[in-house]
């Protein structure tokens, strides 16, 4: 079976702190993709806390964003009902990259149940990518994808320098 994984396509991503014209180009692709997939579906969260500006992150980007709780931290457009409805398993992450969506991924795939990952979100050059190089370190075997037209960067330039390096690991960047 085929899984799509939604990575961090959360409010202030898209149009709060950390917004972006690309992010908001993206929902739209996102939200068209999500209703025409056919297959288990996965999504992850940022998530900090109250204290996000005295970790590490918070000082090296001092913008409070994604706040566990708050609008901004919640799922864009209409994604938390599309997902909800198809019953996708969404995982909360404290950093750039899920270790529990890995794990959760290797273990369908141990089942038998994993034929390939795809991945699309944002931020291509933060999140996805990180995203992206854990699966593959977990699933050297299975195909993993990730779909470039429905994911946006912190700038275009990132964004696609990202691409490359997925590229450069056996990742399939589709455009």
């Amino acid at each position: 079976m085929k899984a799509l994984v939604v990575v961090d396509m959360q409010n202030d991503f898209v149009s709060g702190s950390l917004g972006s014209a690309q992010a908001q180009a993206v929902l739209a692709r996102m939200e068209a993709k999500l209703a025409a997939f056919e297959g288990l579906l996965f999504a992850t969260r940022d998530t900090h806390g109250a204290d996000y500006l005295q970790t590490q992150e918070g000082r090296l980007l001092p913008v409070v964003h994604c706040v566990k709780g708050t609008p901004g931290w919640e799922l864009a457009g209409r994604l938390q009902a599309l997902l909800e409805a198809r019953g996708a398993e969404i995982f909360d992450k404290p950093a750039f990259g899920s270790l529990d969506l890995a794990r959760r991924l290797a273990e369908l795939a141990g089942q038998g149940k994993l034929d390939e990952v795809e991945l699309a979100g944002l931020c291509t050059d933060i999140c996805v990518v990180s995203n992206a190089l854990l699966i593959k370190a977990f699933l050297p075997e299975i195909p993993l994808a990730v779909d470039a037209s429905a994911c946006g960067g912190t700038t275009p330039a990132r964004h696609e320098a990202a691409l490359d390096v997925m590229a450069s690991c056996q990742i399939d960047v589709r455009r």
